[in-house]
């Protein structure tokens, strides 16, 4: 299954405090939970390109399966991540944050990808459709 596609934000849990959490001020934060972002996925193999643009932020992040690399988060930081796949539709992604461990979970169940963040005892869970 490939995740190649544009895909609009519909639905998200819990994303202001999350943001928070990952050092985004009070006001990004609120701007972003208004905002339907769009994320772009190229897959070609192992090796993806992810651009993800929230109104006038675009966040780009390239990685390879199985090898690490640098990622930014959404609060501008530049993180070690290592990514694999389990399956052939879900992402793993593990990186250290301000001390902590964040998991990103990305799944891709039909023309729905859903993504699912934890950090410690707190999770945002956001849902996109294929556009």
């Amino acid at each position: 299954m490939s995740f190649t596609g544009k895909y609009q934000l519909q639905s998200q849990e819990n994303f202001e405090v999350f943001m928070k959490a990952l050092g985004l001020s009070d006001d990004l934060a609120q701007k972003g939970k208004d905002i339907k972002s769009i994320s772009e996925i190229e897959q070609d193999g192992k090796k993806f390109k992810v651009t993800v643009t929230t109104g006038s932020k675009v966040m780009k992040n390239e990685f390879t399966i199985g090898e690490e690399g640098e990622m930014e988060l959404p609060n501008g930081q530049k993180v070690k991540a290592l990514v694999q796949m389990e399956g052939n539709n879900k992402l793993v992604a593990k990186v250290n944050v301000n001390k902590a461990e964040l998991t990103s979970i990305t799944e891709l169940n039909g023309d729905t990808l859903t993504n699912v963040m934890t950090m410690g005892d707190l999770c945002c869970k956001r849902i996109s459709k294929r556009i």
